[in-house]
């Protein structure tokens, strides 16, 4: 087998593996990167970036449908599933081109292939045709993602109950779909389908859709999807699942009360388990627990300069996430003045219609604290750009500390409110408070005025609610 050495290897080139290998390259190291699929990771090819344009296709329908509200006449608005997944194919074949670009641009060597750890600093790379590369390496990282987790009570099949992954390639539209956990990718799913016409049914076992996000929020989302046609049920599980020829049939318990579902599919969306098996990992002695990964503040594992970043050491499992890690544990590993990751501040999103976005504390979470807090709200019926845009559902609340008026938490329900959560992420950084965003001049008419009005609510200064 031929060797290279390298500064730093890096397995799994997705959104944290990339970045990490482009940042350790930027400061001097000589740096590969191993990728068995391609590159991007699951979030680029079958997560983010695909998922988010099939939701576009599913918004642009929505309006289309309602073009009389604008006084524009749009009869018979059709769709062709087949076309909505080959446009997200293309996308992705787009930014693939994109990071592969990247990756030479800054001198990364893209090594593609399965890689797997061996004693003396080594990683084994072996390629589709078998062919074996031993790379050598003085610093490693671990960026190998995770995968929906499955449990044997649900019977994937990929045809007919089915992950994530699969949900992104169907042949057809599916007419009657039952979605397992209501997260941010059961909800995505759920209105994805339901605004192409499917009959959608979502079961959460908890309290609550998107259970992580502020209950208030949580409330309206239901109100929302319910409003559109989805069928919830929380505070239930699935008993069993079944295929039987073309069918599903499922079992549904809530409380006391047993449901029979049928339908044509079902999208099993759990949660997540990270990539650690067959990696050689207990060959050099990183350390495991319950599929992932334990590590320091600067993302070491158990095993001097071997580092690990992104979804495989757990949650919270977000590219941007991921991204941040792999940066930081870049510059530890080059001795770059560096600094740990605060987990407080890392927007949440969740691209249905509406949008779901949060950071910081819930008003739960800030009760359960002890903390005395200040509540803001500002509803979107009450902005001008909302209202000319008639994207008026949802409303901005913010938590902020009664006495030093610091800003606890962000919680936004509204069409555009992933691209709003971007403004409280800066202002929290510093331990922002909120009179410094009342005070500062937001332009009329936008919808970031909301934030300033729910910062002013919480301060008793609101002026327009």
């Amino acid at each position: 087998m031929a060797e290279v050495t390298y500064d730093c290897v890096v397995i799994g080139a997705g959104p944290g593996g990339y970045v990490g290998a482009i940042r350790a390259a930027q400061l001097g190291l000589k740096t590969a990167v191993i990728e068995r699929e391609a590159p991007g990771g699951v979030c680029l090819n079958w997560g983010c970036i695909p998922s988010k344009a099939i939701l576009k296709s599913a918004e642009l329908l929505t309006k289309m449908k309602h073009a009389s509200d604008f006084g524009i006449h749009a009869s018979e608005v059709t769709f062709d599933f087949s076309a909505i997944m080959k446009r997200s194919r293309g996308v992705v074949d787009r930014m693939t081109k994109g990071v592969n670009s990247l990756l030479k641009k800054n001198k990364v060597d893209l090594l593609m292939g399965t890689g797997r750890v061996k004693p003396g600093n080594y990683v084994v790379v072996t390629d589709a045709s078998g062919k074996e590369t031993s790379v050598k390496y003085k610093k490693l990282v671990i960026a190998t993602g995770a995968r929906a987790r499955v449990v044997p009570s649900f019977p994937i099949d990929d045809e007919k109950i089915f992950t994530y992954r699969r949900a992104l390639s169907l042949p057809e539209c599916p007419k009657k779909l039952l979605v397992v956990g209501a997260g941010a990718i059961g909800m995505e799913f759920a209105y994805f389908f339901n605004a192409l016409g499917t009959e959608v049914t979502v079961v959460e076992m908890l309290d609550q859709v998107l259970p992580v996000e502020d209950q208030e929020i949580a409330k309206a989302l239901e109100k929302n999807f319910t409003k559109q046609g989805v069928q919830l049920r929380t505070k239930a599980t699935v008993e069993s699942l079944e295929r039987k020829g073309a069918t599903v049939n499922a079992l549904i318990k809530s409380g006391d009360k047993v449901e029979q579902w049928s339908g044509d599919a079902c999208l099993v969306a759990i949660g997540f388990q990270g990539n650690v098996e067959d990696l050689g990992l207990e060959s050099i002695g990183v350390r495991t627990e319950r599929s992932f990964i334990p590590v320091d503040k600067y993302y070491q594992t158990t095993v001097p300069g071997v580092y690990a970043i992104g979804d495989v050491i757990g949650p919270p499992m977000l590219a941007h996430v991921a991204s941040h890690e792999a940066i930081i544990a870049a510059e530890h590993m080059a001795d770059y003045e560096t600094h740990p990751l605060d987990y407080t501040s890392v927007p949440g999103c969740t691209y249905c219609q509406p949008q779901v976005a949060s950071i910081g504390l819930t008003e739960k979470q800030a009760n359960e604290k002890g903390l005395k807090i200040r509540v803001g709200r500002f509803p979107f019926l009450a902005s001008g750009k909302a209202v000319a845009t008639n994207e008026v559902d949802g409303f901005v609340k913010v938590v902020i500390d009664a006495e030093l008026e610091e800003i606890l938490g962000v919680h936004i329900i509204h069409a555009e409110a992933t691209e709003l959560i971007g403004e409280a992420a800066v202002i929290r950084t510093p331990e922002g408070v909120a009179s410094s965003v009342f005070n500062t001049v937001h332009a009329h008419p936008t919808l970031s005025e909301a934030l300033m009005e729910a910062m002013g609510d919480s301060l008793g200064r609101a002026i327009h609610i």
